[in-house]
């Protein structure tokens, strides 16, 4: 995991989401009750505490100018949206406490009717002020001659507090007072004949010493492992008394104490922040938090934060679909069309023109937020610009910890189903937010700018075996320009196939039954090993360029070879001719047509063998189109020499030993002429398939395809338009030349050690069971 201190984020009035795209992920549904429950005028709290506002709110104030913000709105119009906007979250919030409050009263009144005991009383306990202003509160059952202390007890149950119950005490809350109870008190003495009405309580928090005390100073973004520190505080103690205390304690010297703020968090539904003033007394605010709700008292901390932003003055925006393979000038005049001359960047680059991104940055926030706004709503033929503000890794903090190895996440959310989605979720809980990326939102491009300057890294690829091809692309493409040029990679198979990932034993296919936790433990424990990449060169005859029908996603410099209009790609696990590459044509195209239908692994396996039996019946009846005679259409030349095909329909070129979902074309080990395959010694190894039959009775484990030929170097002559894919990726390619080079490309990537047995044995019983073994 990224320690907190390393990670720093733009100080901006943006919302946090913005940052690499880190969404909560909401429900339409919530979202329009929201919607209607705002258009509802309520009267404001009125609370004795300044109004806390998010971190965005907080530190937009920075980038006022003349009463206007950044976008040029006014910053009244803005402070009473975000008013709103916060009024609006408080209000559902509150909505769902007192639906569940009534659940919570209807079962315990259902279970009160069902007891025999008559002398249980419900009780309502509000923990504050602010919690009997907005009618929302807790209900307990206790025994109507119970004492004080177990009221208390059961009351601090109802909030999930864990803490010493003689810490809090009760009072009776009445409409225009609030009574103390006596310890003696029992509940019986608050009810009357007349009122059918539950008595009401007020949990309080009971101060040793209502002038002094101690509140916790945690140190935030700053270096250290010591954690919060316990600062005395008296209700004349101020602000700027508090940091000089703290920074003595953090060992950070009181001469500094003009670089910091403290300021108060509260940590509820969101995160919210306030900067204190340095008049201000830190007492007095717990205090009266503390009368406002008890539940609020624990989920506010101090925390000491830098002025200077540790961001640094330069602020990074990341830009997506704009178009590809433009140079930087056009790409400067696009974007400066939609900034406008009185916001430049300070700089452009790099550029990924493959891709048609680029990273501009800014010096300092309130330009930055500006260009953020404006090319957020813009426009490229008909397209939305992708935007994204990104964080920064400090590197240097990592060198002092050698062992600390980050691990960088990817998860391509549509990928199994939900279970991306799900997965997103989880590891952003387990591990640093910002170093989780959805491959949705940008692709890998900003995550591996985000850690082009961590020199050891990992990662993990959660996606199917297109996924990790994709990853691997753009290492290949923005790797050179990184201090680690090729981390380890990890996977998550998410796919239809995943054969990659089945060959480095991550698995057939992510069921969900896997802990998130575990799979991280199997990260640590993997083991690095190399994969041979190859690189295949697709040269059209003359009198057909310009026919190459290829997909972008694979292709990769595209424009190295515009003279002669050869096409380049990189292969990772197989490519097929003919009879395979025709059926996955075939579910490429249908996928593409319903995509919607193919949002299951199982199904997609299903499909796929729907597909291969009505081929089969076409086969037979002769209507299919399929080539029985493809060792006549295609000339192969391994290692410089020609072979002689058998009668096939398709061919395989094999990089790992799993095809098709875990099937192995090559078969197992026998004694031939061949040498035993590996994904690193620089060796394909090229099979054949009779037909469809054939393909059913391999993936079946019946029969291995015919093994024809293996080397480090094909050429394959095509004599006609022959169905191709590559890595899964299918299309038509027209009669020419195929090459297939090894690749100076290669890959690192991490294979799961296999699982250990634990011994869950006494020590006494493993020496028994030693004795029986040497007997």
């Amino acid at each position: 995991m990224l320690p907190a201190s390393v990670v720093t984020i733009p100080r901006t009035e943006l919302p946090m989401e913005t940052i690499i795209g880190v969404l909560s992920y909401k429900k339409t549904r919530e979202r329009k009750i929201e919607e209607k429950e705002v258009a509802k005028t309520e009267q404001p709290e009125k609370s004795g505490l300044a109004p806390r506002a998010t971190v965005s709110e907080e530190l937009s104030s920075t980038t006022m100018n003349n009463g206007k913000d950044s976008s040029g709105e006014s910053t009244s119009s803005k402070e009473r949206k975000r008013r709103k906007e916060r009024d609006r979250e408080e209000r559902e919030s509150e909505r769902k406490e007192r639906d569940s409050q009534q659940k919570e009263e209807r079962r315990s009144k259902d279970k009160d009717e069902d007891e025999q005991d008559s002398d249980a009383e419900i009780v309502k306990v509000f923990d504050g002020n602010s919690s009997m202003r907005r009618k929302v509160f807790r209900t307990i059952t206790v025994n109507r001659n119970a004492a004080t202390k177990e009221v208390v007890e059961a009351a601090l149950r109802s909030f999930y507090i864990k803490d010493d119950p003689g810490n809090y005490y009760i009072t009776e809350a009445l409409e225009s007072e609030e009574r103390p109870l006596d310890v003696f008190t029992p509940i019986s003495a608050l009810l009357t004949e007349t009122s059918r009405e539950s008595p009401s309580l007020f949990l309080r928090y009971r101060d040793k010493d209502p002038n002094k005390g101690f509140i916790k100073v945690y140190p935030g973004n700053l270096k250290s492992s010591q954690g919060y520190k316990s600062i005395p505080v008296s209700s004349d103690t101020t602000v700027d008394d508090v940091l000089e205390y703290a920074l003595r304690k953090f060992g950070l010297g009181t001469t500094t104490k003009s670089k910091y703020n403290l300021i108060e968090v509260t940590m509820d539904n969101r995160v919210t922040e306030r900067v204190l003033t340095h008049s201000e007394k830190p007492w007095r605010i717990m205090q009266q938090i503390r009368k406002e709700s008890i539940h609020q008292m624990l989920k506010t901390r101090f925390y000491l934060q830098e002025k200077e932003d540790p961001h640094g003055s330069s602020i990074a925006l990341f830009i997506g679909n704009l178009p590809q393979n433009l140079s930087q000038r056009q790409y400067h005049g696009i974007l400066m069309g939609f900034i406008g001359e009185s916001n430049p960047f300070v700089s452009i680059g790099p550029i990924y023109y493959e891709y048609g991104s680029v990273v501009v940055n800014y010096d300092n926030n309130e330009a930055a937020v500006k260009a953020f706004n404006c090319l957020k709503v813009s426009l490229y033929d008909e397209r939305s610009l992708l935007v994204m503000l990104l964080p920064n890794i400090q590197a240097q903090l990592l060198a002092d910890d050698r062992e600390l190895t980050p691990l960088l996440v990817f998860v391509n959310v549509k990928s199994g189903g939900c279970q991306g989605m799900e997965l997103i979720a989880s590891f952003r809980k387990l591990l640093n937010p910002y170093q989780v990326f959805d491959l949705g939102n940008g692709g890998p491009l900003p995550g591996l700018y985000v850690f082009r300057n961590v020199p050891k890294y990992r990662i993990l690829i959660c996606g199917g075996d297109g996924t990790v091809g994709w990853v691997l692309q753009c290492l290949d493409n923005v790797g050179q320009d990184s201090v680690c040029q090729a981390p380890p990679c990890a996977v998550v198979p998410l796919g239809t196939g995943n054969d990659l990932a089945r060959v480095l034993r991550w698995g057939t296919g992510y069921t969900g039954d896997e802990e998130p936790m575990g799979v991280l433990r199997d990260v640590i424990e993997a083991d690095e090993i190399r994969l041979d990449r190859w690189t295949v060169v697709f040269h059209p005859d003359e009198k057909q360029e310009g026919e190459v029908k290829a997909v972008a996603a694979c292709q990769i410099l595209s424009n190295s070879a515009a003279e002669d209009n050869s096409s380049m790609f990189v292969m990772n696990n197989y490519l097929g001719i003919g009879l395979d590459a025709d059926l996955a044509l075939d579910f490429h195209n249908a996928r593409e047509e319903n995509p919607d239908k193919f949002n299951s692994r199982l199904h997609n396996k299903r499909m796929y063998v729907k597909m291969g039996l009505r081929k089969m019946v076409k086969s037979r009846s002769g209507k299919s189109g399929a080539r029985h005679d493809l060792h006549r259409e295609i000339e192969l030349e391994v290692d410089g020499k020609i072979v002689e095909l058998p009668a096939v329909e398709g061919i395989i070129i094999l990089n790992i030993l799993s095809w098709g979902a875990g099937c192995n074309p090559w078969g197992p080990e026998r004694d031939d002429v061949f040498s035993k395959p590996t994904h690193w010694d620089g060796m394909l190894e090229v099979v054949g398939v009779t037909g469809v039959v054939h393909l059913g009775q391999m993936q079946s484990g019946l029969r291995s395809g015919i093994r024809i030929a293996q080397g480090g170097h094909i050429r394959i002559k095509m004599k006609s338009e022959l169905a191709v894919h590559v890595d899964g990726e299918p299309w038509n390619q027209s009669s020419g030349t195929v090459t297939i080079l090894r690749s100076a490309l290669r890959a690192t990537m991490l294979k799961k050690t296999k699982i250990k047995r634990r011994n869950t044995m006494e020590p006494h019983q493993r020496g028994l069971e030693a004795e029986r073994s040497s007997s």
